[in-house]
């Protein structure tokens, strides 16, 4: 397999994995913290008003759904995960996928934390960093846990790559 084979199947299965064990972490945050579950049907909404030139919303929640929009946001989650992979990948070196360290994975997980916060609430209509959402300390935190599972995710699905790739 040349580099950049290499590269992009461990972007793939790492970013794939990570988001898995960000989903996980979702469901079971959602019964112990009673936190909502996450609906990527309105990522894809937020997405989906894009080519329209609307980039902004006042509530997501409330704008017009658009056709396909939970495909959409999931394919989005999953695409944005091995982008985010592919980010490790790049910062650290290829070499990092052949010997997972947790260290960098958590540095990268809490990085994309800059997504969230900066662009897609904002974009949202939660405003910058959950500033406009009933609690921004508890959404905050939610996205704190979430992109620290991600970090894990991606630790622990780079292991399992390098087993299966070895």
């Amino acid at each position: 397999m040349d580099a950049l084979q290499e590269y992009t199947v461990y972007a793939l299965m790492t970013g794939v994995g990570a988001t898995l064990v960000m989903d996980i972490w979702g469901v079971l945050a959602a019964r112990r913290f009673k936190f909502p579950p996450p609906n990527y049907a309105l990522v894809g909404r937020w997405i989906g008003h894009m080519p329209r030139g609307r980039f902004f919303h006042a509530a997501i929640a409330q704008s017009p759904p658009v056709a396909g929009e939970r495909f959409i946001g999931w394919l989005a989650h999953y695409s944005i995960g091995v982008l985010f992979a592919a980010l490790l990948l790049t910062v650290y070196g290829p070499a990092w996928a052949r010997d997972p360290t947790l260290p960098p994975a958590l540095v990268i997980g809490l990085a994309t934390l800059a997504a969230p916060f900066l662009l897609m609430q904002p974009g949202m209509g939660a405003g910058l960093a959950a500033a406009r959402t009933p609690n921004p300390a508890r959404a905050r935190f939610r996205s704190v846990l979430t992109h620290t599972a991600f970090g894990f995710g991606l630790y622990g699905a780079a292991l399992v790559a390098r087993a299966v790739l070895s």
